[in-house]
């Protein structure tokens, strides 16, 4: 009796649970609806009035050309604007999507109540999920996506299987849309999961409706396409995800003895985790965390989201450096992909492993202070030199000389790069290693340069962080 209470209380809870998430679900839809409407209906507006103000002035006639320009690029935007608002729902995704988190939240936890689960259950359940989740970083990621480096096709093929057994599409979805969101990031028409449309859309919310930004040509991804275990992986998908998801776990729970403990921890909870930590990086890391290397764009540094992803949390050096094979550059950084892909290099499984010298790498960390300074100056100059305290007008003073010599550090470190393409193309255009080690002394005394930048910037801003703004006129 107690037995069938608690399966019961289990049963109920995730039920609750699952209900007010659904209604959250569409609430947060419902507003995205409206918003986009909103939006829609303001642009429509904007161009009516726009249009009728070109005909009413004659002032306006010699920027006739440029006025219909303008319009015809709302036009544009807004039909695109208009297949988002009327997009069909993806049905085959959609259904997977959110049944799968609801049987998870159901069938999981009465499970557990109901029934001994093994260690070695606990075990397969760990290992699929380190299976599943590399073979998407260190995978489809980098080195499908991205081609951060080379590996082995026995690698290579064991990453896709482990990619299949993510259900996050074929290689050739997976990569080709990944593509596009670098080249097109913000771009809330453009980029498949724009974080510009909010946390839902970004996160889950574009795999459920048949948007033009989803739509692939796969143009984009040659080099793939010419992969003939790619091209059957992509033409009998389904049966992919069937035979490793159904297939595979079925046979490994019959071997340690648990088939259906096995399908619902190492296939169904573990499929559900997967897809959600991958999904973050598409969500929260584009709005929670760090932006010490570049803020043209959304995305974050985020250390927690690293330990949720295999090191993908690392997302705004990612967006930088996009070809680096590793996202946690510093040695302190958790990235687990980034270790497996040595490991492998270390055996031979991979090869020509793609990096950011450390030199562009702390030029851009040391711009981006620059950066930060000056808006602090801009807010200082806002304020007035009278009403300053020394210690902030020593500060304006310290960036200013401190980016002057930067400069001259940058532009030896271009001159240093142009002798160096020199020498390869006519003095050492046979032995190109040779010009590295050569010019290896200038490159480290520009290296240290740029680490005194470094250091001198923090100096500085440590000397101001507890200094009030306006001085004292007492």
């Amino acid at each position: 009796m107690k037995v069938k209470q608690i399966a019961k209380m289990g049963i109920q809870l995730p039920l609750n649970i699952m209900r007010h998430s659904v209604n959250l679900g569409k609430n947060l839809l419902n507003i995205a609806t409206e918003q986009v409407n909103m939006r829609f209906n303001t642009n429509s507006a904007a161009k009516k009035t726009g249009s009728t103000q070109v005909n009413t002035s004659t002032a306006l006639n010699t920027d006739l050309t440029s006025v219909q320009s303008a319009q015809n690029g709302d036009t544009v935007n807004d039909e695109k604007e208009l297949a988002f608002r009327h997009a069909s729902i993806n049905w085959i995704p959609a259904t997977i999507l959110v049944a799968t988190p609801l049987a998870a939240a159901i069938i999981t936890p009465w499970y557990l109540m109901t029934h001994h689960v093994s260690t070695s259950v606990w075990v397969v359940f760990g290992i699929f999920m380190a299976w599943t989740g590399l073979s998407i970083t260190a995978g489809y990621h980098r080195l499908m996506a991205h081609r951060a480096y080379k590996a082995h096709p026995i690698v290579r093929n064991f990453f896709l299987l482990g990619a299949t057994l993510a259900v996050e599409g074929s290689a050739f979805d997976w990569c080709s849309g990944h593509r596009t969101h670098h080249r097109h990031v913000d771009d809330p028409i453009q980029d498949p999961y724009s974080a510009k449309r909010g946390f839902w859309f970004s996160h889950i919310g574009w795999m459920l409706r048949k948007y033009p930004s989803g739509q692939f040509d796969y143009k984009n991804i040659p080099d793939l396409t010419r992969d003939k275990v790619l091209q059957i992986q992509h033409k009998y998908y389904g049966l992919w995800v069937l035979a490793t998801n159904i297939g595979l776990v079925s046979a490994v729970g019959w071997m340690i003895g648990d088939v259906w403990g096995t399908l619902v921890l190492a296939g169904l909870l573990r499929l559900v985790l997967t897809h959600h930590f991958t999904f973050f990086i598409n969500s929260l890391c584009h709005m929670i965390g760090t932006r010490p290397y570049t803020d043209t764009n959304t995305a974050r540094d985020n250390f927690i989201l690293a330990i949720a992803t295999w090191g993908e949390g690392y997302h705004n050096y990612h967006h930088f450096f996009q070809y680096d094979y590793r996202n946690g550059v510093k040695w302190w950084q958790y990235d687990p992909t980034k270790w497996l892909i040595v490991a492998l290099a270390k055996v031979g499984l991979a090869s020509d492993l793609r990096t950011v010298d450390d030199v562009t790498i702390k030029h851009a960390e040391v711009q981006m202070q620059f950066k930060r300074a000056q808006q602090k100056i801009d807010t200082l100059a806002e304020i007035g030199p009278s009403n300053l305290t020394q210690a902030m007008l020593t500060f304006k003073d310290r960036i200013s000389f401190e980016y002057a010599q930067f400069n001259d550090t940058i532009k030896e470190w271009q001159e240093l790069k142009t002798k160096a393409i020199e020498m390869k193309k006519n003095e050492f255009a046979d032995r190109l290693h040779e010009v590295d080690e050569l010019l290896k002394d200038q490159y480290a005394l520009i290296e240290k340069k740029i680490l005194m930048h470094n250091r001198n910037l923090k100096q500085a801003f440590r000397m101001i962080a507890n200094q009030p703004i306006k001085a004292d006129n007492a």
